[in-house]
């Protein structure tokens, strides 16, 4: 899944991101949209890591997420 899947899908996505970053409130998640960057800096800010860390740990929050499930036959 790629960024722009994310900022689409966004409000689905809100429980997942709230479980794995807890310190995002209603009005932050709703300004940050999915976006890449301020996602990543409001991490950083919220949890005192660096950029790397943050990216770290959006990349791994980002492989475990699947919006639209693989059909199988």
């Amino acid at each position: 899944m790629n960024w722009d899947r994310i900022a689409g899908n966004w409000k689905l996505l809100k429980g997942n991101v709230t479980q794995q970053w807890g310190m995002f409130s209603d009005d932050e998640f709703d300004v940050l949209h999915g976006k890449h960057e301020q996602v990543a800096g409001k991490i950083l800010k919220s949890y005192a890591i660096n950029r790397d860390e943050a990216n770290k740990q959006l990349g791994a929050w980002l492989a475990r997420q699947e919006l639209m499930p693989q059909k199988r036959h």
